[in-house]
């Protein structure tokens, strides 16, 4: 699958989340991909309790999970060509400071362990495409 373009994160900032958050987790989830089980393209957890920003860099004990495309990292929107996407951005608040995830874990599996733990989310959708042949 190759993207045009960049895969740059945008900035997202919450608040409100519930006293007993002891960690936060972000992901990034396409339900339209052609799957059959929708495509993670990010997911990053063990972001501390104070975290209600996040930018560029990341918080240096926070990890990121295995996309589905085998790999940790953000990977931005790609529809196929023709194809209109909607996209979701979910902040998770955990009721655990660190995540259990064993190392290498797929992106379901992750996201498991994410909703095992989770005390409430907050949603953001956004669509993407369509894509013109040659973008």
């Amino acid at each position: 699958m190759a993207a045009r373009g960049n895969s740059t994160r945008p900035t997202l900032v919450w608040s409100n989340a519930p006293k007993q958050t002891k960690s936060f987790a972000v992901t990034f989830y396409d339900q339209d991909a052609p799957t059959g089980s929708g495509f993670w393209h990010w997911q990053v957890y063990n972001l501390p309790k104070d975290t209600t920003r996040l930018a560029e860099t990341l918080p240096s004990q926070a990890i990121e999970g295995n996309t589905d495309l085998g790999k940790p990292g953000y990977f931005g929107p790609c529809p196929p060509i023709g194809r209109k996407h909607k996209y979701t951005f979910t902040v998770h608040a955990l009721d655990v400071d660190t995540l259990p995830v064993p190392a290498g874990a797929t992106a379901p599996l992750t996201g498991f362990f994410i909703h095992q733990h989770s005390l409430a989310q907050a949603t953001l959708s956004v669509y993407a495409g369509p894509r013109a042949a040659g973008e």
